[in-house]
This record gives structure tokens, C-alpha cells and sequence, in this order.
């Protein structure tokens, strides 16, 4: 089993309802274009540092049920295996998006988690 966990790079209000239409729209076909936001780049990059997302020969501990991860200019949308082996890679997400002001959103329950400091 797996679930679905989104890093967003939004501006303005982080609410359930924009974090959703984001969520969908990143999944769609309809990407937004133009620059990276460069707190996506950080957060990635450190989170695959980690967790790498290409597949490797033994992938039994990766907590990645989907690679490579869907990342777009302002997302970063993860597969992640619903087992004890995935609670680093969920504390670490959590840890970064913090770090890089990004919101978490999760589809399964439909809850954001908006870092301190931003409303």
C-alpha cells in the first residue's frame, strides 16, 4: 500500500481549497511553466540526498513506492510506502518544507501543513 504526500511552492494563503486545486493541477497535464522555484530545487536536492529517488538494485528499504519522484517547477508530488520504513523519509519532508517555507499537502485527508511563521 502506499499514499500520497505533495510539497507545494505556493504563494498567498495556504488553505485546503488552493492546496488542492494546486495538488491537481500538478497532476494534470495542464504543469504550470516558466521558473523553478528555488526552494523546490533545495528541497528536493537535500531530500534525495537522503532518500535517493532513482531506483536501486535493493529497493526493499526505500520509502519510495514510485521513482522517480513527480517534480515539477513548483512541486514535488511522493509515493511513499504506508510501513514503518517511510516514517524517516515523512520526518525529513516535513523537516525540509519547514526549513524552505513549502506547504505539505495531504490528498488522502485533505490537511495542509503550513510552515511556522506563515499564515
Amino acid at each position: 500500500m502506499s499514499y500520497d504526500l505533495a510539497v507545494l511552492g505556493m504563494s498567498g494563503p495556504a488553505d485546503v481549497e488552493a492546496a488542492r486545486r494546486m495538488f491537481d493541477r500538478c497532476g494534470s497535464a495542464h504543469h504550470a511553466e516558466g521558473e523553478l522555484d528555488q526552494r523546490i530545487v533545495a528541497f528536493y536536492e537535500e531530500l534525495r540526498a537522503h532518500f535517493p529517488d532513482d531506483p536501486p538494485s535493493d529497493d526493499s528499504e526505500s520509502p519510495w513506492m514510485s521513482m522517480p519522484l513527480s517534480v515539477g517547477i513548483d512541486h514535488v508530488i511522493m509515493h511513499l510506502s504506508y510501513s514503518e520504513r517511510s516514517r524517516p523519509a515523512l520526518e525529513k519532508i516535513m523537516e525540509l518544507a519547514a526549513l524552505h517555507g513549502l506547504v505539505v499537502y495531504d490528498p488522502q485527508f485533505e490537511e495542509v501543513f503550513v510552515p511556522e511563521g506563515d499564515t
